[in-house]
């Protein structure tokens, strides 16, 4: 892939690199243990400028494009999912404002990519996750105000967020179609969040429970046309599935080299055990998967640049990418024997920071019935 990397492409990924080998990975374990939010690092992604590659240059971004913000993710996941988690979150909150925002919206742009604005968002509820249609989060209209009472899941930054993007229903009784997306600033009265959630993996990222208590916001707030936000916010997942495609990416080539550098190192019956062909085969068959779901991942990227639709291309990359890479980092995992299932080693990290991955920007049953209804919408 890299011999048709732009010279911008090839710099990027080297600056980020540096980054993520230098700053990132000596502090991503100790991240995990403390469970803290790595503010520090946060900001010298934004200190590189690295959130506005999804943006535009008059809109204050670098306009680097899909692939490259495909290849800053990899970059930052191989040495910390949890950091690379953490910058799929600006990227997409202002490639989304500045897509849909108003004056008022479009405020707040300058905020998350200078880091001194913390952006969040909430779809999902406790008993409605894939089932956006079914959120029961209302948003009633009071002269000139809405009113929003409702409980959101799984918001991550929703402990720290300076505002979150809240998706509430403004008509009851139009399912999918009455869904709007309002910014509620977090210190408005009647927003309460709750604990931060003890995760399996993903530590760090201040994920929490948001109520909304007759939260009161102007109309203005609405970002987009009202209820219309279902169909901006699926335009908007092709994106994120590609981010989060890339992530899991990353966190795959780290579970890799380490399955080839402890197997190097690890000696068995007289010999290292990469000269075993069980062992051989399981490394052969991660640098297969790794690169078809590259090759995956950036013609996806290709295509949206290109300003062509990639709900089917998203999905394929999204559903291939996340499972081979929990497949592959058990696989290292096993590779690892014992002292892979020590905190010792970081395969132990990456083997739990990447089950998240089938899960959320849509689960993988989700994306196969995309595909499915993409192919028969070719077939008619």
């Amino acid at each position: 892939m890299e011999r048709f990397y732009t010279d911008e492409q090839r710099q990027l990924r080297d600056t980020v690199r540096r980054y993520a080998e230098q700053v990132v990975l000596p502090a991503a374990a100790g991240i995990d243990r403390e469970n803290r939010f790595p503010r520090e690092l946060y900001q010298g992604l934004a200190d590189m400028g690295l959130f506005g590659a999804g943006l535009p240059e008059e809109a204050g971004g670098s306009a680097v494009g899909t692939v490259a913000t495909c290849i800053i993710m990899e970059e930052i996941a191989r040495a910390s999912g949890t950091l690379g988690n953490a910058y799929a979150l600006p990227v997409e909150a202002a490639s989304f404002l500045h897509a849909h925002g108003n004056d008022f919206h479009k405020s707040f742009i300058p905020g998350i990519l200078d880091g001194s604005v913390i952006p969040a968002s909430a779809a999902t509820e406790p008993d409605h996750g894939s089932d956006v249609a079914g959120m029961r989060t209302t948003a009633e209209r009071d002269g000139d105000e809405y009113v929003i009472n409702g409980t959101k899941a799984w918001v991550t930054f929703g402990r720290i967020a300076d505002f979150v993007m809240v998706f509430a229903k403004t008509d009851k009784n139009a399912g999918h179609k009455g869904i709007s997306c309002i910014l509620v600033e977090a210190n408005r009265p009647g927003v309460i969040r709750g604990k931060s959630e003890e995760l399996l993996g993903m530590h760090g990222l201040e994920e929490c429970q948001i109520t909304f208590d007759n939260v009161r916001v102007p109309v203005t707030n609405c970002i987009g046309p009202e209820n219309d936000a279902f169909k901006m916010a699926m335009g908007n997942f092709n994106f994120s599935r590609l981010m989060m495609s890339s992530m899991a990416l990353g966190m795959a080539q780290a579970a890799m080299e380490d399955a080839i550098s402890y197997a190097k190192s690890r000696k068995q019956f007289g010999s290292e055990i990469i000269k075993f062909q069980a062992i051989q085969f399981m490394l052969a068959d991660m640098s297969t998967d790794i690169s078809a779901a590259r090759l995956l991942i950036h013609h996806a990227a290709r295509l949206h640049d290109a300003g062509f639709p990639i709900a089917k291309e998203a999905a394929h990359a999204k559903l291939f990418t996340t499972d081979m890479a929990v497949k592959h980092a058990s696989n290292s995992l096993q590779i690892h024997g014992g002292n892979g299932y020590s905190r010792e080693y970081r395969i132990e990290r990456i083997f739990r920071d990447l089950r998240l991955s089938q899960i959320y920007e849509g689960t993988n049953q989700i994306q196969r019935l995309i595909i499915a209804r993409q192919l028969e919408k070719e077939a008619a």
